[in-house]
């Protein structure tokens, strides 16, 4: 049985990039080929620390700003280029390492050039990549698009993140049930439900927490909801997801079908936090909006990282509303993701709570 969403106080290492466990061994301190049919008992052994455990989506991710969208000729001119790492997994495995936390990212890239670009900056913050194989084909893609409203753009190409045998579903299940104790687990949908459900569902029964960003919510039905203790979805996919009302409402539907902690990204910032029958709106503090690539993951690691930290969901909101509030402030997703002294610099105080 899982145990209620309020765990006893864990230590944790506030230095970016330390050294915190054997799974950042130099197994993997370039990246090669990786080796997907190692077993992970050895990248386990001795390590006690609970870890972040990041599965979906790796991109190689290509940026520029564009001063207005295109015109009825279909072009514009774009300026301040970048090639990135991206994907939602990435960036919650990213973020956690920013937050001085333990990482391992399970997923698929291709066989291409594109790999190095998005594993790259994972393995120079310390992820580890043991669990990351090569598909055949092309590493996932994404164009980003960011206007002077920093409010982005985004077209991907999933490539090698759709790509998954059973025998490598089986894998990712393996290295879940060795995995330390308080490990929890943060999936999305940006690669098949059946890999998230298999994963999900081994997590749930070794008593870890499954936290679920639900994109794409076209691929996120009612037993994979089932399956997540808290979703994070922003205001469009939680539309998507439960219709059209107040948001407040929209909160109370997805509860319904089984998360027992929903937190809903609100568009201005901040987030809407339904616990059972407690609602709480937290505000973001005010900022300059520059690119708000990637906000939306770190929220979601961040608040990941606070729950395997032993903080209640209320406080765990807060410190995910800052992690995400730092990550508009700079451009590019994990180059703006802040280390932990910036989000408690950031913190927002305490909102108001109803019951209903």
């Amino acid at each position: 049985m899982i145990a209620p969403l309020v765990f006893p106080p864990r230590r944790f290492n506030l230095a970016h990039g330390a050294k915190t466990s054997t799974l950042l061994g130099e197994r993997h301190a370039g990246f090669g080929t990786p080796d997907c049919s190692a077993s992970p008992t050895s990248v386990w052994e001795g390590s006690m620390e609970a870890v972040i455990l990041a599965l979906g989506s790796i991109n190689a991710d290509f940026q520029v700003r564009i001063d207005k969208p295109a015109g009825s000729a279909g072009l514009a001119l774009a300026h301040d280029f970048r090639r990135l790492g991206g994907g939602k997994a990435a960036n919650v495995a990213f973020l956690a390492r920013r937050l001085g936390r333990a990482a391992r990212l399970f997923g698929r890239v291709g066989d291409d050039d594109l790999a190095a670009q998005a594993l790259t900056p994972l393995r120079e913050v310390g992820v580890d990549l043991s669990e990351v194989c090569r598909a055949g084909g092309q590493t996932g893609f994404a164009m980003v698009l960011v206007p002077r409203s920093g409010k982005k753009n985004i077209v991907v190409a999933a490539n090698a993140n759709d790509e998954w045998s059973d025998e490598e579903i089986g894998k990712v299940c393996h290295g879940i049930e060795l995995a330390p104790a308080g490990s929890v687990l943060v999936c999305n949908c940006e690669i098949p439900a059946r890999v998230v459900k298999a994963a999900a569902g081994c997590a749930r029964r070794h008593g870890m927490h499954v936290v679920l960003d639900p994109t794409f919510p076209d691929r996120v039905d009612d037993e994979l909801l089932a399956m997540a203790d808290v979703i994070t979805p922003n205001e469009e996919e939680a539309h998507q997801l439960a219709g059209a009302g107040a948001i407040c409402d929209i909160a109370r539907a997805l509860a319904a079908r089984g998360p027992r902690v929903v937190c809903i990204k609100l568009d201005g910032g901040g987030c809407l936090l339904l616990v059972g029958k407690q609602e709480q709106r937290v505000a973001s503090v005010d900022v300059e909006v520059v690119d708000t690539t990637g906000a939306g993951d770190a929220f979601t690691g961040a608040f990941a990282v606070a729950l395997l930290e032993g903080r209640a969901p209320p406080e765990a909101a807060r410190f995910a509303v800052a992690a995400s509030t730092a990550a508009v402030m700079a451009y590019g997703a994990q180059p703006s993701y802040p280390d932990r002294s910036a989000v408690m610099a950031l913190m927002p105080g305490e909102e108001e709570r109803s019951s209903r």
